[in-house]
Protein backbone atom coordinates (compact mmCIF):
# COMPACT_ATOMS: atom_id res chain seq x y z
CA UNK A 1 0.00 0.00 0.00
CA UNK A 2 2.68 2.57 0.42
CA UNK A 3 4.62 1.76 -2.39
CA UNK A 4 1.00 2.08 -4.16
CA UNK A 5 0.47 5.24 -2.45
CA UNK A 6 3.38 6.45 -3.53
CA UNK A 7 3.16 6.32 -7.43
CA UNK A 8 -0.66 7.61 -6.62
CA UNK A 9 0.20 10.89 -5.02
CA UNK A 10 3.47 11.74 -7.44
CA UNK A 11 0.56 11.32 -10.55
CA UNK A 12 -1.59 13.38 -8.72
CA UNK A 13 1.37 16.07 -8.14
CA UNK A 14 2.18 15.76 -11.55
CA UNK A 15 -1.45 17.11 -12.49
CA UNK A 16 -2.37 19.53 -9.18
CA UNK A 17 1.14 21.32 -9.73
CA UNK A 18 0.46 22.07 -13.34
CA UNK A 19 -3.08 23.27 -12.57
CA UNK A 20 -2.20 25.57 -10.09
CA UNK A 21 0.90 26.89 -12.46
CA UNK A 22 -1.00 27.62 -15.10
CA UNK A 23 -3.99 29.50 -12.54
CA UNK A 24 -1.67 31.50 -11.24
CA UNK A 25 -1.06 32.58 -14.50
CA UNK A 26 -4.57 34.07 -15.31
CA UNK A 27 -5.95 30.92 -16.84
CA UNK A 28 -9.53 30.06 -15.80
CA UNK A 29 -10.29 27.12 -13.60
CA UNK A 30 -11.49 25.21 -15.93
CA UNK A 31 -8.76 25.46 -18.82
CA UNK A 32 -6.19 24.77 -16.49
CA UNK A 33 -8.10 21.70 -15.57
CA UNK A 34 -8.51 21.24 -19.23
CA UNK A 35 -5.52 21.41 -20.19
CA UNK A 36 -3.69 19.59 -17.33
CA UNK A 37 -5.49 16.45 -18.18
CA UNK A 38 -4.72 16.97 -21.74
CA UNK A 39 -0.86 18.16 -21.25
CA UNK A 40 0.58 15.70 -18.17
CA UNK A 41 -1.37 12.60 -19.26
CA UNK A 42 1.75 11.56 -21.05
CA UNK A 43 4.33 11.82 -18.26
CA UNK A 44 1.39 10.44 -15.68
CA UNK A 45 0.85 7.30 -17.74
CA UNK A 46 4.70 6.77 -18.62
CA UNK A 47 5.21 6.82 -14.97
CA UNK A 48 2.78 4.41 -14.14
CA UNK A 49 3.33 1.79 -17.03
CA UNK A 50 7.10 1.84 -16.76
CA UNK A 51 6.40 0.91 -12.94
CA UNK A 52 3.69 -1.56 -13.98
CA UNK A 53 6.12 -2.84 -16.39
CA UNK A 54 9.25 -3.13 -14.10
CA UNK A 55 6.51 -5.45 -11.63
CA UNK A 56 6.21 -7.61 -14.59
CA UNK A 57 9.43 -10.07 -14.51
CA UNK A 58 8.34 -10.48 -10.56
CA UNK A 59 5.13 -11.36 -11.25
CA UNK A 60 5.80 -13.90 -13.70
CA UNK A 61 8.93 -15.25 -12.28
CA UNK A 62 8.89 -19.28 -11.33
CA UNK A 63 11.39 -19.50 -8.76
CA UNK A 64 10.27 -20.64 -5.70
CA UNK A 65 12.34 -18.41 -3.28
CA UNK A 66 9.80 -15.04 -4.64
CA UNK A 67 7.43 -16.92 -4.90
CA UNK A 68 5.86 -14.78 -1.50
CA UNK A 69 6.46 -11.62 -3.32
CA UNK A 70 4.98 -12.45 -6.51
CA UNK A 71 1.32 -11.68 -4.66
CA UNK A 72 2.55 -8.31 -3.75
CA UNK A 73 3.66 -7.35 -7.19
CA UNK A 74 0.71 -8.32 -8.68
CA UNK A 75 -1.15 -6.06 -6.43
CA UNK A 76 0.75 -3.44 -6.45
CA UNK A 77 0.85 -3.61 -10.45
CA UNK A 78 -2.89 -4.07 -11.12
CA UNK A 79 -3.10 -1.36 -8.10
CA UNK A 80 -1.05 1.32 -9.99
CA UNK A 81 -2.86 0.45 -13.35
CA UNK A 82 -6.07 1.04 -11.84
CA UNK A 83 -5.09 4.53 -9.65
CA UNK A 84 -3.88 5.71 -12.90
CA UNK A 85 -7.01 5.48 -14.67
CA UNK A 86 -8.79 7.22 -11.31
CA UNK A 87 -6.11 9.81 -11.03
CA UNK A 88 -6.40 10.85 -14.47
CA UNK A 89 -10.48 11.25 -13.70
CA UNK A 90 -10.73 11.76 -10.66
CA UNK A 91 -8.56 14.25 -9.60
CA UNK A 92 -9.47 16.76 -12.16
CA UNK A 93 -13.41 16.26 -11.26
CA UNK A 94 -12.64 17.22 -7.52
CA UNK A 95 -10.33 19.65 -8.37
CA UNK A 96 -14.13 21.53 -10.09
CA UNK A 97 -16.30 19.80 -7.30
CA UNK A 98 -14.11 21.56 -4.39
CA UNK A 99 -14.06 24.86 -6.76
CA UNK A 100 -18.17 24.77 -7.52
CA UNK A 101 -18.46 24.12 -3.42
CA UNK A 102 -16.67 27.19 -2.65
CA UNK A 103 -18.26 29.21 -5.23
CA UNK A 104 -21.71 28.18 -3.58
CA UNK A 105 -19.80 28.68 0.07
CA UNK A 106 -19.04 32.60 -0.92
CA UNK A 107 -22.05 33.26 -2.65
CA UNK A 108 -24.50 31.86 0.63
CA UNK A 109 -22.00 34.46 2.68
CA UNK A 110 -21.80 36.72 0.77
CA UNK A 111 -18.28 36.91 0.18
CA UNK A 112 -16.01 37.89 -2.92
CA UNK A 113 -14.80 35.11 -3.90
CA UNK A 114 -11.31 36.33 -5.33
CA UNK A 115 -11.05 38.32 -1.43
CA UNK A 116 -11.33 35.03 -0.23
CA UNK A 117 -8.37 33.80 -2.43
CA UNK A 118 -6.56 36.36 -1.31
CA UNK A 119 -7.02 35.99 2.45
CA UNK A 120 -6.14 31.71 1.41
CA UNK A 121 -2.87 32.95 0.20
CA UNK A 122 -2.04 35.80 2.65
CA UNK A 123 -2.46 32.26 5.56
CA UNK A 124 -0.24 30.32 3.61
CA UNK A 125 2.24 32.97 3.23
CA UNK A 126 1.99 32.98 7.37
CA UNK A 127 2.39 29.41 7.60
CA UNK A 128 5.22 29.35 6.06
Amino acid sequence: MMALSGVVVNDSLIMVHFMNTKIKQGMPLADAVRMAGVRRFRPILLTSLTTFFGLLPLMFDPQPSSSFLIPMAISLGWGIIFATAITLILIPVLVLIADDIKQALCKLYNIDPHLAEEEDDEEALKSA
